[in-house]
């Protein structure tokens, strides 16, 4: 962790149940600051009994097949929607949820046993049919949700109800971890909009919608008729606040008890915790387009940017040379971040100049505003860099919905060659959620593959055990020593501030997935 002094929560009790997610979100407009109150002229001003949540942004959309970003799923995973297996994140374990067994019959099909006497927060029951319903919206629907092409890849899937407990899956090619795939499926009613969209989504969860206005928050209510344990607070109210210093603020002045996604610099004094997160900041660099074309240019890349410079300056967090984390599934150990060396950067960016590589050509750093805190100053940091190893370059820093239309397929046309800035948070601890997506040559988010990538990771995603976490090592020094299509900075840590009467240890899922029934009042 970043060295800043920050106290740490007392350690609670290990969750029972606990939750997997993947990585990204948006940005919002700060409200106004009064002298009286930081929350401005809209405070939460909400009871004891409801917990006060100041988030960076505002939810793009609840709906759950979109949980997997982290917008969307840090309110609705696990609160408001629910799957049928989750992962502790600090164990690796795939645990019981909706699903109380799973097992494999074949090299292609699964089947789960499911809790019984679940209902959704309209009161119709939890069925196999239901998780049949959603596991189809979610991989096989014109819906076009991030889970399919994140967790599944638009694999095929076909789940088959053959009583209300009892649920068969089965894939087109064998995949081993299929019960930690669906652990990504928010499970909704029959009654859901199969074809589109929706705004407040219907669950199993602890929590169901209770009003939101949007532009100025979001509330929960407990669901009465919850399966498990009760939640200790009746409710939750989010709101937002682009400005990490607001957000401290509103907890030291007692107007908000959790606030997220903080930087050392705000403020929260001894309200801060500081937690190690799965989140890895990188540039994705679109490398079918001239000068990223030429490896020697994207190496320099490499050696241009400041990675110590980056998180004893702009950010809190740790160099990293590759997309994962320790913990993950093919994380490969022997991978270091790539040195500081402007010297070597600038000979790179010669010798391609002198090969006719049109180095004078303007490569445009595509930002997004609040991805992490001080996100536009560390762009600046990196075109700095950038501009001394004797490359053109400009920055675009563009709010969330601008952004995803560089961060998906497709991208748009005519962008010329670009940097995306970009955060990647592999919560389901294994590398077949990032190679595939980001790497492979037709993944959802990648801008550019190989042949021998893509064959690498195809062999992966096949293994299991000891073989499927060599595979996948050797599938990231692949792409580290030969194709070289990113550039790795650092491996985040998180910072919130929490009020001395909220009782919560984050832990790395709390960016994607922050489950309101691991708060508790404090002694």
């Amino acid at each position: 962790m970043a060295g800043s002094g920050l106290r740490h929560t007392p350690p609670l009790a290990r969750r029972s149940r606990l939750r997997a997610s993947g990585a990204f979100t948006s940005a919002v407009v700060l409200l106004a600051v009064s002298a009286c109150s930081v929350a401005g002229a809209d405070p939460i001003g909400e009871g004891p009994d409801t917990l006060r949540i100041v988030l960076p942004e505002e939810p793009p959309t609840l709906e759950p097949c979109d949980a997997s970003l982290t917008a969307t799923g840090r309110v609705t995973r696990a609160n408001i929607t629910e799957a049928l297996t989750e992962r502790d994140p600090s164990t690796g374990r795939l645990e019981q949820a909706l699903a109380t067994k799973w097992t494999r019959t074949s090299p292609t099909s699964w089947t789960f046993t499911l809790r019984e006497g679940v209902k959704f927060h309209d009161g119709s029951p939890f069925t196999a049919e239901a998780a049949a319903f959603s596991i189809e919206r979610a991989t096989d629907s014109d819906i076009e949700c991030n889970v399919d092409g994140y967790i599944f890849t638009d694999a095929e899937v076909t789940a088959t109800p053959v009583n209300d407990t009892t649920l068969e899956v089965s894939t087109e090619s064998p995949d081993p971890i299929l019960p930690l795939r669906l652990s990504f499926v928010e499970i909704v009613p029959p009654s859901t909009d199969p074809g589109a969209r929706v705004r407040k989504p219907i669950g199993t969860g602890p929590y169901r919608i209770d009003e939101w206005s949007q532009g100025r928050f979001l509330r929960l209510k407990r669901f009465p008729g919850y399966w498990g344990k009760a939640p200790e607070f009746a409710a939750a109210k989010y709101v937002w606040r682009a400005e990490g210093s607001v957000r401290a603020a509103m907890v030291t002045n007692d107007e908000a008890d959790v606030a997220i996604g903080l930087a050392p610099e705000d403020g929260a004094g001894d309200r801060a915790v500081e937690f190690a997160t799965n989140e890895v900041s990188y540039l994705r660099m679109d490398a079918t387009k001239a000068p990223l074309d030429d490896i020697r240019i994207r190496r320099a890349i490499n050696y241009a940017v400041d990675r110590e410079g980056l998180v004893t300056a702009v950010f809190a967090g740790r160099p990293s040379g590759q997309l994962v984390s320790k913990g993950v599934t093919g994380y490969n150990p022997r991978i270091r971040p790539w040195p500081y060396d402007p010297e070597r950067a600038k000979e790179l960016v010669a010798e391609a100049r002198a090969d006719g590589v049109p180095t004078d050509t303007t490569i445009t750093i595509i930002g997004r505003n609040g991805i992490y805190p001080k996100a536009a100053e560390a762009m600046e940091v990196v075109q700095d860099g950038l501009l001394k190893a004797g490359l053109k370059v400009e920055i675009r820093m563009l709010d969330v919905n601008a952004w995803l239309e560089y961060l998906l397929r497709p991208f748009p046309r005519g962008a010329g060659p670009t940097l995306l800035q970009a955060q990647h948070g592999n919560q389901a601890g294994d590398a077949a959620f990032t190679m595939g997506q980001i790497y492979g040559s037709e993944g959802a988010q990648s801008s550019y593959g190989t042949r021998e990538l893509d064959a690498a990771i195809a062999k992966a995603q096949l293994a299991s055990g000891e073989e499927r976490q060599k595979a996948f090592a050797q599938t990231f020094a692949l792409q580290n020593d030969e194709v070289v299509r990113d550039a790795v900075m650092a491996n985040m840590t998180g910072i919130l501030a929490l009020s001395p009467d909220v009782r919560y240890r984050p832990d790395s899922a709390t960016n994607d997935e922050m489950r309101l029934a691991d708060m508790r009042r404090a002694d």
